[in-house]
């Protein structure tokens, strides 16, 4: 029997409703995922006073929070010859490693890494950036050093990426010594990754110093642009410092084989009480370790990763082998020691918890991160005011580790998983949070402007790990986007 024309129509409908069912809320959801194509970094997302003072009043002698204060007004010193003073050229263009082979990425001044740039405690830092022809723009960041807001090298949040045939000129103290390193914030997952970065150590040069900046160039791992092996020549008996820099996207295990180290720094702070030890060293994306060793008479090796990729050090190249299975943990090593404030007195209390869920950003489909269960760009800012004292707990159900970098501040490990820091302060600018990890960390807010908060794996930021600190009264004149194609993932 033929169908009637009611039940046809009646079908119709019912399939119509099914698809609009399913179409609208998916329209909405693609709708509601667009970023805009200008926006300013600090109207994004919500509001997080983490129980404090939500209108500036709890600031503690610090600046007036009751007045706005902009970015491009946190300089570090504008007058005074600079006792360092740099000029670094970027440029898109295919070069060679220093092991010979063949890259097409970027340089500065011909070269990836970019020259060394070492200053003492004290001196007056001045380095001009020439774009010469990095298509989408450059800036420079100083990883881990806590300059003031205006030097922190954020496209679109701390200045406008420096266009073609383009300058900025950053200038800063350099009053924290130790080991880190430089690189460009626009664009970062792809010039970072090409090789737009470049060590710097704040400290006198020593007989004993080695430096060893990680990067993979198109699969290809390294030690300061060299694959495979190499040596470096120290007579026996040498106190030899080894700093070590990850600039890559993953952990790395790292750690001197022939003769037992010491952890003597991490992100540029001291370790209290180091000791011996033969074990691995878990280095972040992002982080650095000095390790400190008297040369023996046969050598010894750093080990980046695989015996493959290591680097001689001594009179003779060192045993060949593969790191230990054992890891130095940074919560239980060396011995305690004062922290300068009381954590236990947080003035902010704040959740980072990392997620990850199906859904657009930006109208494209896919897994994405989130941050307390929002996708950016409709993601917690972080509000402190100047003198707080801040805790914040870190916790990650991704699926994924996650090198976790905060901006012009650092900050102490209080606990891992509910397990109390017992050994030497651990100090960090950048923190591996395994999945299903949970740290403890705290801070002072101490530096006052707007200070990204992000997984230092690039194209985990890109694809939304990223957030910020604020400092209320704190404004920015940049933007994201717009005429100036900032892109500070």
């Amino acid at each position: 029997m033929a169908e009637s024309k009611p039940r046809r129509r009646w079908g119709r409908l019912v399939a119509l409703g099914i698809t609009l069912a399913v179409l609208v809320p998916l329209g909405y959801l693609w709708v509601t995922s667009l970023v805009p194509g200008e926006y300013n970094a600090t109207e994004m997302g919500y509001a997080d006073y983490g129980g404090g003072s939500t209108d500036g009043h709890a600031n503690h002698g610090g600046m007036n929070m009751d007045m706005s204060t902009s970015v491009a007004d946190l300089t570090g010193p504008k007058t005074g010859t600079p006792d360092v003073a740099v000029t670094l050229t970027a440029r898109k263009q295919k070069f060679q490693l220093a092991s010979g082979e063949t890259v097409d990425g970027y340089t500065l001044n011909g070269t990836s890494p970019g020259p060394l740039i070492r200053a003492k405690v004290g001196d007056l830092v001045q380095v001009t950036l020439v774009n010469e022809n990095v298509p989408d723009g450059a800036t420079l960041h100083w990883h881990g050093i806590d300059v003031p807001n205006a030097e922190d090298g954020v496209a679109g949040v701390t200045q406008d990426a420096v266009p073609v045939g383009g300058k900025h000129v950053y200038r800063f103290k350099a009053e924290q010594a130790g080991t880190y390193w430089y690189h460009s914030h626009q664009v970062s997952s792809d010039e970072v990754k090409g090789g737009l970065f470049g060590p710097v150590v704040i400290a006198p040069q020593t007989p004993g110093e080695v430096v060893a900046a990680i990067h993979t160039f198109a699969g290809k791992r390294t030690i300061n642009g060299r694959t495979g092996t190499q040596h470096v020549d120290l007579p026996a008996g040498t106190a030899a410092r080894v700093r070590v820099i990850n600039t890559d996207n993953a952990i790395l295990r790292v750690g001197l084989l022939g003769t037992p180290y010491k952890v003597v720094a991490v992100d540029g702070k001291d370790v209290h009480g180091a000791t011996p030890t033969t074990a691995a060293y878990p280095l972040a994306a992002g982080a650095r370790v000095d390790l400190e060793a008297v040369v023996p008479a046969g050598g010894m090796r750093l080990v980046a990763g695989a015996a493959t990729t290591s680097l001689g050090v001594g009179p003779a190249d060192g045993p060949t082998a593969e790191l230990p299975g054992e890891t130095v943990d940074l919560l239980t090593y060396g011995t305690p020691a004062p922290l300068g404030f009381d954590p236990a007195k947080a003035d902010r209390n704040f959740e980072y918890r990392i997620g990850r869920r199906p859904g657009f950003l930006d109208g494209m489909p896919g897994l994405w991160w989130t941050i307390n269960g929002h996708k950016f760009p409709d993601v917690p800012m972080y509000m402190v005011a100047e003198g707080d004292i801040v805790r914040m707990k870190i916790s990650n159900t991704s699926g994924q580790a996650h090198p976790m970098h905060l901006h012009g501040h650092h900050a102490v490990v209080l606990s891992r998983n509910g397990v109390a820091a017992s050994g030497s302060p651990w100090w960090i600018d950048t923190l591996e949070v395994g999945n299903n990890e949970t740290y403890e960390i705290a801070f002072v807010a101490d530096n006052p402007g707007v200070w990204m908060d992000h997984c230092h794996n690039l194209p985990h930021a890109s694809e939304g790990l990223m957030t910020h600190l604020m400092y209320e009264g704190v404004t920015t004149p940049y933007r994201v986007g717009g005429k100036s194609h900032n892109e500070p993932e």
